[in-house]
């Protein structure tokens, strides 16, 4: 039997070979769906290592008692290698406990794969394009932007240890109203930064300190150039340059995050290739645009609203709440129309399914986009939709004060100066996207057990200060494989190997369901497990990682080590943390 993947694939696949044999002995029927036979951890640990419900699946079709065909295929199963025991529960569920073997099997597979252990290949080299941050260039990332990226960014890490190709990539907004503004908010500090005194920014208008530095840089590249030179002359100018400025201080702040994208999409470019009007054809073609009348927004009190006939596209027809309009008033594009083009964009380069990362005031967004997509594809591509919700910063349990330099937010650069990149790309994940996230500079920063990622780099450094003490008993103690590790039969070490051989599960379903706050969860655990270990040692020396009298029983162990470290260390990869071996205690 195949280790070193997700092993409950491993004996699904075997419980799948179980059944057909049963087929061809005529204890089964022949054309049963084995499509919905799961094999997953029992409910109650005490049952078993995995359990299956295929006697439940196939009972009805297979018109047997659920039991009685769970007893037929409990027989068959007891002759697999590595199954100790199996056992029918309940309505007909089949419980499998596994050997010891089969864990001390695994542990010898982690050894050697070490931090790709848990690497699959389940995406089967499919391309996924991953859209995310892609704030308006309008000012430096803000913290609650951090967690939008580092989100997705963990996504992308887990999607591709488990087969997928993704392509990261950022959509800048920089065409349309925002654009505009900090065009002029950049314009009032170039005239400021030549002597004028600037006593009032007008409302709307980026007020952070931020923006000085820019319209310093124009005074001293340009002089007093555009102090003459009507505003529809100077207004393009000045929004590339602001606009490039503030995606060099974005991509800076990017990196203090650890964050690379590969493809910077730009809203202006898109306009300026046509792109819009081509989509809005194909659309027409489809016969999905028309010109109506759209009814008054509900439960929003819109002063200047008026009916007036608009281009609407058939939203409603793809899962959205009503129609949408693609012109406004003056004959632009909506933001919308430009949304479409470039999901569209995606699609033709090859990228059926696509991922964007928000963050939550975006939730009115989505219908409408997924929607589009679903539409401007004909259905062959597929846009899922994570939100991530705010984050509130905090310092020993009260509300931080907000950045004077930015104006109005916290900026990441202050965070990770504060706390590092590692304690910060953990801790933007340590709950579900969907759920608001507390972040306590005090408690990030105190070196306790609540502090999950100090707790999980404990464990790590842990395990290469048992290892380095070794060397002092036993030289050379790595050298040479451990002659065997039937000496681990603490109930404890085994469940400790249980744990680490769940790694590639792990991943998978975090992969799969898109969740990376599971890695934070499943790696406490593993942490927490370990230094329960280390602390049975301090009581009972016959339980220490290191006995002196037994150099066999020491090597099984710190072979269990160096998969606790392997583990971690493969975790943290995906997380985008380096592991640490040593820290002060």
């Amino acid at each position: 039997m195949v280790t070193g993947m997700n092993f409950f694939h491993t004996f699904r696949d075997e419980i799948l070979k179980t059944l057909q044999i049963l087929v061809k002995e005529g204890s089964l029927p022949e054309g049963l769906d084995f499509d919905k036979i799961t094999t997953e951890p029992p409910r109650d640990p005490s049952h078993g290592d995995l359990a299956t419900n295929a006697a439940m699946v196939l009972a009805k079709p297979a018109k047997k008692n659920p039991r009685d065909l769970g007893q037929l295929i409990a027989k068959e199963l007891e002759t697999l290698s590595f199954v100790e025991e199996v056992s029918v529960a309940g309505p007909g569920f089949i419980n499998l406990k596994l050997s010891s073997d089969f864990w001390y099997q695994e542990l010898k597979t982690i050894l050697k794969e070490k931090e790709e252990y848990g690497a699959s290949s389940i995406g089967l080299g499919k391309k996924i394009n991953l859209e995310y941050v892609s704030a308006n260039p309008t000012g430096p990332i803000h913290a609650g932007h951090g967690r939008v990226a580092v989100v997705a960014d963990v996504l992308a890490n887990l999607l591709e240890k488990v087969g997928y190709r993704v392509l990261r990539e950022y959509y800048v907004n920089d065409a349309g109203g925002q654009a505009e503004k900090l065009a002029k908010s950049t314009y009032l500090r170039y005239r400021e930064a030549l002597g004028e005194k600037i006593s009032h920014i007008p409302e709307g208008f980026y007020p952070g300190d931020y923006l000085k530095e820019v319209g310093q840089a124009l005074a001293d590249r340009d002089g007093t150039l555009w102090l003459s030179i009507p505003e529809k002359e100077w207004l393009e100018p000045f929004r590339e340059f602001a606009v490039n400025a503030m995606m060099t201080k974005i991509r800076k702040n990017l990196a203090l995050m650890g964050i690379t994208h590969e493809v910077f999409t730009s809203e202006t470019e898109l306009h300026r290739s046509g792109a819009i009007e081509e989509v809005i054809s194909t659309l027409t073609d489809y016969g999905l645009i028309y010109e109506g009348i759209l009814e008054r927004p509900k439960g929003k009190v819109i002063e200047d609203w008026e009916p007036r006939v608009q281009l609407l596209f058939r939203s409603t027809l793809f899962g959205d709440d009503t129609d949408r309009a693609l012109q406004k008033a003056d004959g632009s594009w909506t933001y919308f129309a430009g949304d479409i083009a470039y999901h569209y964009d995606k699609f033709r380069r090859g990228y059926s399914h696509m991922i964007n990362v928000w963050g939550a005031d975006h939730v009115g967004t989505v219908k409408r986009v997924t929607s589009a997509v679903k539409a401007i594809t004909q259905e062959k591509g597929h846009l899922d939709v994570i939100l991530c919700q705010i984050v509130n910063f905090l310092e020993g349990g009260k509300p931080l004060k907000m950045s004077k330099r930015a104006g109005t937010f916290v900026e990441v650069h202050d965070v990770i100066e504060k706390v590092g990149k590692d304690a910060f790309r953990f801790m933007m994940i340590s709950r579900k996207s969907d759920a608001h996230l507390d972040f306590d500079f005090q408690k990030v920063l105190e070196q306790t057990r609540d502090n999950p990622v100090f707790y999980i780099q404990y464990a790590h450094a842990r395990c290469h200060s048992v290892m380095r003490m070794a060397h002092d008993v036993f030289p050379g103690w790595n050298q040479t494989p451990p002659h065997n590790f039937e000496d681990l039969q603490d109930p404890d070490e085994l469940h400790l190997l249980k744990l680490l051989a769940s790694w590639p599960r792990q991943v998978e379903i975090a992969a799969v369901a898109q969740e990376p706050h599971r890695l934070c969860y499943y790696l406490y655990d593993v942490a927490q497990q370990f230094h329960m270990l280390w602390n049975k040692g301090k009581d009972n020396t016959l339980l220490r990682f290191i006995v002196v009298q037994n150099r066999d029983l020491t090597q099984a162990r710190l072979a269990m080590i160096q998969g606790v470290a392997h583990v971690i260390a493969s975790g943290f990869q995906v997380i985008g943390i380096t592991p640490v071996q040593e820290m002060r205690e």
